[in-house]
């Protein structure tokens, strides 16, 4: 793969030695991040989707909360509840588990729709409303959620309104023989304290991979990736969030590998991440973008 940005150089480095293998999901992972969307993990369980969390939080000094989603758990365990106080006479507010930088929702497709749905405000507008005030959340703010094959016992399935707040999905996969005896090799690996840059320097990054060139050529490639989504029989269309989702995260890939501008490469390079969980279910899904990107030429309106 391409160069690495130097400042992102360790980070990448230290992820990919601990999910071994696995290095277009890594920097896919890290591209979300910096596009500031959200990630969505589709695997089977102990695929690493977890650690890769904890190694994201840990190489950008960022608080992390993990919250188990389970079919019991209420809306209130994620956002928080507000406590009569007697000594005040008045309710105070007590933040849940969602007030972190990066929130893991750990099999979040076995809560209940209800439950599910509390992250919706959250994801959108990096708020969250109770008794009719609204508490703004930390910045960066970042969910990774994992979701368990669909075909599993006890799991619900997302909305379409939730898999669109998510920027990107992923399916990580089993790692390749070699990869897999080099894990074997060396033992459970725990969470180190890596921290190579701040919270303040990611949100420089941040507004960095805003700020990076697209041409209008590139602008209309992108444009005729989601117009095709829109006449392709069978999927869901791609909506202008998707557009914009789309672009953010081609820039994040770019910066990611140290380009001064974006190429059609960078779009070709995300496009399924962003676009397959929202053309449809499954392997569908991932079909329909393949589609796309095979029946669309990057380079014929470019001059």
């Amino acid at each position: 793969m391409n160069q690495i940005h130097p400042q992102l150089a360790p980070i990448c480095d230290y992820l990919e030695q601990q999910l071994l293998g696995k290095p277009k999901a890594v920097r896919l992972a890290l591209s979300c991040l910096l596009a500031s969307g959200h990630l969505l993990i589709e695997d089977l369980p102990g695929a690493g989707k977890t650690s890769l969390a904890k190694w994201l939080a840990a190489g950008f000094g960022l608080s992390f909360q993990r919250i188990q989603f389970t079919s019991d758990l209420l809306p209130a365990d994620i956002i928080g509840v507000s406590v009569f106080e007697p000594p005040t006479q008045q309710f105070k507010f007590h933040p849940g588990p969602i007030f972190h930088h990066l929130v893991l929702a750990d099999e979040l497709n076995r809560a209940s729709p209800r439950t599910q749905s509390a992250l919706l405000e959250a994801m959108e507008e990096q708020q969250v409303s109770t008794d009719g005030e609204s508490y703004p959340l930390k910045a960066p703010f970042f969910v990774i959620a994992t979701q368990n094959p669909r075909e599993q016992l006890g799991t619900f399935d997302l909305p379409e309104s939730q898999l669109d707040r998510f920027a990107m999905r992923l399916s990580i996969g089993f790692p390749d023989l070699d990869s897999e005896m080099a894990m074997l090799k060396r033992g459970k690996q725990t969470t180190q304290s890596l921290a190579a840059l701040s919270v303040e320097q990611l949100l420089e990054l941040q507004q960095q991979v805003n700020a990076l060139h697209c041409s209008d050529a590139l602008l209309d490639y992108l444009l005729r990736l989601v117009h095709c989504s829109r006449v392709l029989e069978g999927a869901s269309p791609l909506s202008p969030r998707c557009s914009l989702t789309l672009l953010a995260c081609a820039k994040a890939w770019a910066f990611v590998h140290h380009k001064q501008h974006v190429s059609p490469e960078d779009v070709q390079a995300v496009f399924s991440a962003v676009s397959a969980h929202r053309l449809g279910r499954g392997d569908s899904g991932e079909a329909y973008a393949k589609q796309i990107l095979a029946e669309v030429d990057p380079y014929s309106d470019l001059t």
